[in-house]
């Protein structure tokens, strides 16, 4: 067999053996690991990411949000919002200024839990940016995302008032406000979405993984375009006692914008926040026909677990190293086409080496040489969302050509040797970027973004 050329099995054309799509036809030539010569599959459909919305603790846009962080711009502050003398930790990544009413009638909004008023506002936001009104039955759309703990201060604030004054005087609304599946359906309901509708629930892998399942729906002809991302707003004292009892969170509480330190000797462990991302997936063949601009293309796709420990990464970087190289086959694609890796990179003590670790197994010497950075050294942790951020953060990447920087990052851990773009915001044309989320109970979840030729 030439393995110089590569025949399409939809149209037979011949491509270059390193080309990603057929020429002739724009089939994906999607490469499969197995004994004995490279196999390749086609066609599949090709998903394209035409619109974007964010709400982040650096702002209530994507545009505010990319400005900080090529600034190099911490939105972590202390909190003032109730009493946090009693706890080790004081500080988080919280969103500033969002008033739901803007985006929604007041009414809706307070039978809403703040995770699902960001899905709901975030999703305005892409839509408006993608140029998309839902029409006809709406059922050739889905919705699809990414949550981690839903209404967390809904359940606390109900168990006060169950505690203080009795379980009757409870709000009836609170059982349709805090399952973490309440976002997509108020997605689906405020927008008129009929079609695949589900939540991802994979700790802080669940935006990424959700991006990942819903460029699935497409692929397999479930649905055109996809609402997806991830949200978070697990902003209460139940949250900051849990991770303080468990000692994960940093308590550098006297310099809250200094505290997230990813890839830092001097880590003390992670910040958390709240948020959300979301993006519109289209088949490029309904991005085209509409004539919509496309921001970029989901390439490939890679879930794992470690099977190791409930909490701990596992050392060796297996699962993780797993879920990235699946995302790298999916895509048809080799270590050395990636020009940029947003990375997990918590700035906890076990994580950022387990993660270093991880990409050196996959990318081998070409480690060295790609471009990593962290968003949460500016944003903090935003759990279930962090991976749908992320995901956006790689997108203005690719179409900017600046990668943000690594903030904090002022004394390297030795194992931690790797290229996190320190501090500073560097030029670079990427052409292919990949997004890392790993959580709780060994989640691994990476997908591969890319720059769109819409000829294949």
């Amino acid at each position: 067999m030439n393995h110089e050329v590569r025949s399409c099995v939809r149209c037979g054309m011949e491509n270059p053996a390193k080309a990603r799509f057929c020429m002739g036809c724009g089939a994906a030539l999607v490469q499969e690991s197995g004994v004995g010569q490279p196999r390749w599959r086609s066609p599949r459909e090709r998903v394209v990411i035409t619109g974007m919305g964010a709400i982040t603790p650096l702002g209530l846009s994507v545009e505010r949000f990319w400005e900080g962080l090529v600034a190099g711009r911490s939105g972590i502050r202390r909190i003032t919002e109730f009493d946090v003398s009693a706890y080790p930790t004081q500080i988080m990544g919280l969103v500033q200024g969002f008033d739901p009413r803007q985006y929604m009638e007041r009414k809706a909004a307070r039978r809403m839990s703040r995770f699902s008023q960001f899905a709901v506002a975030a999703t305005r936001m892409a839509l408006e940016d993608a140029d998309l009104t839902i029409e006809g039955d709406g059922t050739d759309v889905g919705v699809l995302l990414g949550c981690a703990i839903g209404g967390l201060s809904d359940t606390e604030q109900a168990c006060r008032i169950m505690f203080e004054r009795g379980g009757m005087r409870i709000s009836p609304f609170v059982v349709v406000m805090m399952p973490p599946n309440l976002a997509a359906f108020q997605v689906a309901y405020r927008y008129g979405i009929k079609g695949h509708n589900a939540t991802i629930a994979t700790a802080c892998a669940s935006g990424t993984q959700a991006i990942g399942d819903a460029a699935e729906v497409i692929r397999r002809g479930k649905a055109q375009m996809m609402v997806t991302g991830g949200t978070e707003a697990g902003f209460c004292e139940l949250a900051l006692a849990m991770f303080s009892v468990g000692q994960a969170y940093s308590r550098r509480n006297d310099a809250p914008e200094r505290a997230s330190r990813p890839f830092d000797r001097d880590r003390d462990g992670f910040v958390g926040a709240e948020g959300c991302g979301i993006l519109i997936l289209e088949s490029l063949e309904h991005a085209t026909k509409r004539e919509a601009r496309i921001y970029a293309e989901v390439l490939g796709y890679g879930a794992s677990n470690d099977a190791y420990h409930l909490i701990a990464p596992d050392p060796t970087g297996t699962g993780a190293a797993q879920a990235m190289a699946w995302a790298l086959e999916d895509a048809g694609l080799r270590p050395e086409d990636v020009g940029y890796i947003n990375a997990h990179g918590t700035g906890t003590i076990l994580g950022d080496v387990a993660e270093t670790v991880a990409i050196k197994k996959v990318f081998g010497d070409q480690a060295y040489r790609v471009p990593i950075s962290s968003s949460k050294s500016m944003i903090g942790h935003l759990w279930g969302g962090a991976g749908a951020v992320e995901a956006i953060a790689c997108i203005k990447t690719i179409e900017t050509g600046v990668i943000h920087p690594t903030i904090n990052l002022e004394n390297p851990d030795p194992e931690c040797d790797l290229d996190y773009v320190p501090n500073v915001a560097r030029g670079a044309r990427v052409d292919v970027a990949m997004n890392n989320s790993f959580g709780l109970g060994g989640q691994n979840a990476c997908i591969v973004l890319g720059r769109c030729d819409e000829r294949g």
